[in-house]
């Protein structure tokens, strides 16, 4: 024991003073509130010049007014409208293929940003077909949207003979408010935002860290194989003291960062007097959090010591990308839907369960049979990862030679 406490010293010691690390430090935390709060502010900013867009109206109904209220509704800060509708045809009997055929033309020579058709359909009353270049900024096709829909409601009140003004005296204003409910009765009030930021701050802290540090593992074992150092250590110390010592001594540094992203994640939550996260959900955030940590610290040193390359090293960390990144693909989902079947499948695939469990903890508290089966599946996956890497380190830190084969592996753990 004592010899796994001087490699696991030695290894901390060493990393915790590089300047990777210290830069770590403050750039994953920046990192972490860049993707999350940065493409939201992108899809909500507004644009800085006026939009040209063109009109075929196939009604003939609806050109002059859709124009006018388009570039009275939606203005720039300055106050210049956001677009300028030009209308290119109206009424029925326009050649709808030879209008179009023109209207690209302009759309592609950049005089017109996009332009629309308006006309009766089938299946609902009008179709409002948007052509464009750039298809992905859905606010034009949405504002259209909602113009073309006030402009027709407003003529169907009028051949009613009721009074238009009727229509916004009629408009209701709604303030919407979630409230959380718990098995014990108690409320609290969330929301989607609050739901989303905290599994994916869990998410995101996790997804780091095993990344990292576990690419630190795999690069410590292949530096010492390559350098031959593995041969004198292991004449000081046996294998299991020498693997012990690096997945403590780097998980104390995982965990040291963690601290540190935690503190500073309360001092902005205290500042700006949010609570992210309960006590309950904290206590059970950090004991899945630390074994998915050692389970995959334990996934990461058994797979990357047979590695003799760097290249073999990064296409292996790649694949358990993979699988740390299909969580926050589910993330979405889980939220909207946490008492799906497949969701509750997949917290019992010990490799998703501490953060699909994290995902479900956040969102809606899981039953107590769910989270004691989930922690004992994970202590019992984390356990037996560790000793199926033992077997494998063992053999592998002294292999030399090409990459030995899954099955080479597989015999190992058997007979190791």
């Amino acid at each position: 024991m004592n010899k796994t406490i001087v490699v696991a010293k030695w290894e901390y010691l060493e990393k915790v003073k590089s300047k990777a690390f210290l830069l770590g430090l403050f750039i994953t935390p920046v990192l972490m509130v860049t993707m999350g709060v940065l493409p939201t502010i992108f899809a909500t900013q507004e644009d800085r010049e006026t939009k040209v867009i063109g009109l075929i109206d196939l009604t003939g109904l609806v050109a002059a007014t859709f124009s006018e209220r388009l570039e009275k509704n939606y203005t720039l800060t300055d106050g210049v409208p956001n677009y300028v509708v030009k209308t290119l045809a109206t009424g029925k009997g326009v050649s709808l293929e030879e209008e179009v055929g023109k209207a690209d033309e302009k759309v592609l020579d950049g005089e017109l940003e996009g332009y629309s058709i308006i006309q009766t359909g089938e299946e609902s009353d009008y179709v409002l077909e948007y052509r464009s270049k750039n298809v992905g900024d859905f606010r034009i096709s949405s504002r259209m949207e909602e113009t073309l829909k006030t402009i027709m409601t407003e003529r169907k009140l009028a051949s009613l003979g009721l009074d238009l003004s009727l229509m916004k005296q009629l408009g209701v204003r709604v303030s919407v408010k979630t409230v959380k409910l718990s098995a014990s009765g108690e409320t609290e009030e969330s929301g989607f935002t609050k739901v989303f930021f905290t599994a994916y701050v869990f998410l995101m802290m996790l997804f780091f860290l095993i990344i990292t540090s576990g690419q630190l593992l795999v690069r410590s074992v292949l530096e010492e194989k390559s350098n031959r150092i593995v041969e004198i250590l292991v004449s000081s110390c046996s294998p299991t003291e020498l693997m012990a010592g690096k997945v403590l001594g780097l998980s104390g540094l995982a965990f040291t960062q963690t601290g540190f992203w935690t503190l500073i994640g309360i001092g902005i939550s205290a500042q700006l007097g949010v609570d992210l996260v309960d006590l309950e959900q904290a206590l059970l955030l950090i004991v899945y959090f630390v074994l998915g940590y050692l389970f995959y610290a334990a996934v990461f040193i058994g797979v990357g010591s047979p590695v003799t390359t760097e290249q073999e090293a990064q296409q292996i960390t790649s694949y358990l990308v993979i699988v740390l990144i299909l969580p926050i693909v589910i993330a979405l989902p889980a939220i909207q839907n946490p008492d799906a079947t497949w969701l509750k499948v997949l917290t019992y695939v010990p490799p998703l369960t501490p953060t699909v469990m994290a995902l479900r903890i956040s969102i809606l508290m899981p039953s107590v049979w769910e989270i004691i089966a989930t922690i004992v599946l994970l202590m019992f996956s984390t356990y037996a990862a560790m000793w199926a890497a033992g077997r494998v380190f063992r053999v592998a830190i002294l292999a030399t030679g090409k990459r030995p084969s899954v099955a080479e592996i597989l015999r190992w753990v058997r007979t190791g």
